[in-house]
Parts: structure tokens; C-alpha cells; sequence
């Protein structure tokens, strides 16, 4: 255990002048710092001979031990040891402060980077293809086989997602004109404006994992908790069980006020939205028409909420576990927030495909240029060069219990506070997830 004396005084007592340390230590098994805190003890008056000093009151003060957090990261075991209760298989090493972003970058290969016109039409045709055979399924399946269809479909529109994602970032094709209309196109069917969330995820890049900057989820901040019984209530239901399908909320919130946007974006901004509207005010009717209300549940609005759960979860692991840091922008870097703050996450092959690889995620964030196609060649690079820092994990019930259960509240020294935990009255919701989830990793 490493310590540190608060007070460094001795105390010089009798004819010999010799040093009295009054220490007093609790026994200590953790490997954290602690601090020596001089504390007082009742006043006492010593008489010194006479070639000493003047009689003068002095104190006599005990060292009390009180631990000091460091990141649970910095160890080895503790590292392995958190690993395996928060579900991932690998908890990266606290990166070198000397390694900037282009250190990480430059080790990439340049071919990573270069656009592959037939990869990514291909990306198109795999999602068009998986999309219309979902709406063949939910078309066909009896009712208690739609669910899987919805699942299917839900996640094949999340291919569409990741389609316009590619081109807001320009590594889809060469021709920009192309990227703006195959964004704006592939986001029409989730009603996602694409120039609006192109401006904000722009800044989740730029920001990623700044406490008030970064445009997606970030912890609860503890003066927004406690303002009003009511919020405080919806903010446990909210990053508790509805936590899967929170993108909702944050689709509303950040993408159709213009309030929130410059003023040489809201002209594009405008131009999205209008796109947007008209798909509704022409699509919605037109598949009401054709297959009634029903038709437009069982058709859009069910595998719309499994874009939104997909949405919603790949968020959520991409940048929030226990050990991941939110750092205010006076203390934040570029390269351990892209590198150590960002998981990469296995998931079933099949949705691997449909989602065109959008979870190898580390390589996105320390390049956006990096094609959706060559992400695992990327990844494989960072593996090599830089593995011992990475944060991996296969998607599993306990990460996700990890994340539902303990990452609300900002807190600096530990990251999160859960909320059971500062308020456990009106936090039955997270221990009914406690009690309910399984554990299973």
C-alpha cells in the first residue's frame, strides 16, 4: 500500500530532543493509496530543562490511514478480477500518457482506409435483401412466430442505420453528393433526420466521453438526480429497465430542435427534416391503406422498436461500464478516451452481418474514416499493436445486468454511483433487475 504523510511534523520531546512519532496505523489489506491524517490528541504540558527552548504548548497528533481512490484499472488482478464480474473478457490497461491519437493512428494500415465502391454497394444489397425478406416473414408468420420476425427485421433496418452512418462520416464513396443522398435515403425508414444526427455525432466523436460534451449517453449527473421526485423517478426507469430503448428519447431530444444546431447547419438540418416529414406524411398513410392500422404496427412500428433496442444497446456497451471514465474537458485526452474508452463487443454472427460490423467499434473511434467493411482488418491491427489496452467483451446477461444495475450517476472518484445506492426507496426497479437478470457471462 502506498501512502502519503498528510503532516510531516515531528514532535521533539525531553532533554534528548528525540523524535516521537505517534503513529497509530489501521491494518490495510488494499493495494490503494492512503494518506497519513494528523489528528489531534488531548494537550499536554511538557517541562523542559533549562538550556532548552521556553515551556510551550505542543500537540501530540496520531497518523490515521484513509484510502485514497486510484482507478481499480491500474492492477493486473484487479483488473482480471473485474473483468469477470462486469462480463468482459478483457479490461484494458490504463493507456501511457505519452501516446496521443495519431501515435495509435499511424500504426494502422493505410489500407484500412481506402473506399471499396463494390464493398459498400454490397453493404446496400445484403440490407435491402435481409429487410424485404423480414417483411416477407412478418407478411407470412403466424402470431407467435412474429416476434422473430420483428427481431430479424428490426435488425436488418439497423443495417440501414449503419449504411447512412458510414456516409455521414465519408467512408462510403468517393462521390460526396452520392453519401448525402444514400444517408439521408437509408435513415428515412427509421425517421431519422440524417443531417441532424450527422452534426451531433460529429461532436460524440470529437467528444467522446467528455461529461457535458459528448452528444450520447453519459451518467446522470447527481444535481439533475436529486431536483424534482418526479424526474428522479423517470431517471431510474429511464437508465434502468426502459434502458434498451432509450435512443428513443435521445432521437426526440437531440434531432428536431433547431435551437440545438449553428447557424450554417440549420439549413440542412431544415432540408432533413422536411425529408423526414414527407416520408411520414406519404409512407405512413400508404401502409395504413394497404394493411390497416395493424399493418402498420406488425410492418413499421414493431421492427422500428427493435432498431431502437439495437440502437439503444449498442450505445450503451460501446461506452459505459464501471471502469470507463467521464472526464470533465479540462482533464480529458483524445487517445485514452477513443482507445481505453470505447468496448469492443462480439456479438451472434448473424447480427454481426445485418449491422455490417458497426460493434468492432474501437477502430471507428480512433479513425471515423475507416470504411464499416475494413473495421476487422483494423481491429486485428490494434489487437497487435495495442491489445493490452483494449477493453473486449462477447455480449452476455452480465454486461448487461453491469450496466442496467450500477452506471447512473457521475461520480469522480469511483465513475458511477448506481442508484440503489443514493436513493434505495424509490430505486425498486434496479433491484428488481438485481433479483431478475441473469448472471450468465
Amino acid at each position: 500500500m502506498a501512502c502519503r504523510l498528510a503532516d510531516s511534523r515531528f514532535l521533539f520531546m525531553g532533554p534528548q530532543q528525540r523524535p516521537i512519532q505517534s503513529h497509530r496505523f489501521a491494518p490495510f489489506k488494499s493495494p490503494d493509496l492512503c494518506y497519513l491524517k494528523w489528528e489531534s490528541l488531548p494537550q499536554r504540558r511538557i517541562k523542559y530543562q533549562s538550556c532548552l527552548n521556553p515551556l510551550r504548548r505542543t500537540k501530540i497528533v496520531q497518523a490515521v490511514a484513509i484510502p485514497v481512490a486510484q482507478s481499480p484499472a491500474n492492477n493486473a488482478e484487479n483488473r482480471k478480477q473485474l473483468s469477470e464480474s462486469y462480463g468482459f473478457k478483457q479490461i484494458g490497461e490504463p493507456l501511457p500518457e505519452n501516446v496521443t491519437l495519431k501515435d495509435i493512428i499511424d500504426t494502422l494500415p493505410r489500407k484500412v482506409f481506402e473506399i471499396d465502391d463494390v464493398k459498400a454497394w454490397k453493404s446496400v444489397l445484403i440490407s435491402a435483401t435481409s429487410y424485404a425478406l423480414g417483411l416477407f416473414m412478418i407478411s407470412k408468420a403466424p402470431w407467435y412466430l412474429l416476434p422473430l420476425a420483428w427481431a430479424w427485421t428490426g435488425t436488418a433496418i439497423t443495417g440501414f442505420f449503419v449504411i447512412g452512418h458510414d456516409c455521414a462520416h465519408k467512408s462510403f464513396s468517393r462521390n460526396k453528393l452520392m453519401e448525402d443522398i444514400v444517408g439521408t435515403l437509408a435513415f428515412l425508414p427509421l425517421i431519422y433526420p440524417y443531417e441532424p444526427w450527422r452534426f451531433k455525432h460529429d461532436q460524440h466523436h470529437a467528444k467522446t466521453n467528455m461529461l457535458y460534451e459528448d452528444t450520447a449517453w453519459h451518467p446522470v449527473l447527481k444535481e439533475e438526480f436529486d431536483s424534482s421526485p418526479v424526474l428522479q423517478k423517470a431517471i431510474i426507469y429511464g437508465y434502468g429497465p426502459f434502458r434498451p430503448l432509450m435512443s428513443i428519447a435521445h432521437w426526440l431530444i437531440w434531432h428536431f430542435n433547431l435551437k440545438k444546431f449553428r447557424p450554417n447547419e440549420v439549413k440542412r438540418v431544415k432540408i432533413s427534416l422536411a425529408c423526414v416529414f414527407a416520408f411520414m406524411a406519404i409512407g405512413w398513410p400508404l401502409i395504413v391503406y394497404k394493411t390497416g392500422m395493424m399493418g402498420w404496427i406488425k410492418f413499421w412500428l414493431m421492427p422500428w422498436l427493435g432498431y431502437h433496442f439495437w440502437m439503444s444497446t449498442f450505445t450503451m456497451v460501446h461506452h459505459t461500464a464501471p471502469h470507463i471514465p467521464f472526464k470533465s474537458s479540462d482533464e480529458w485526452d483524445a487517445a485514452p478516451a477513443q482507445l481505453n474508452g470505447t468496448v469492443h463487443c462480439d456479438y451472434p454472427r448473424w447480427i454481426e452481418i445485418l449491422c455490417h460490423n458497426i460493434n468492432v467499434h474501437i477502430p471507428h473511434h480512433i479513425s471515423p474514416r475507416i470504411p464499416s467493411y475494413n473495421l476487422r482488418a483494423a481491429h486485428q491491427s490494434l489487437q497487435e499493436n495495442w491489445g493490452k489496452y483494449l477493453n473486449e467483451a462477447t455480449w452476455n446477461w452480465r454486461l448487461m445486468k453491469t450496466i442496467l444495475t450500477m452506471c447512473h450517476v457521475y461520480n469522480k472518484e469511483q465513475n458511477y454511483l448506481p442508484f440503489d445506492e443514493l436513493a434505495p426507496e424509490e430505486s425498486y426497479p434496479i433491484t428488481f433487475l438485481k433479483k431478475v437478470m441473469p448472471d450468465y457471462a
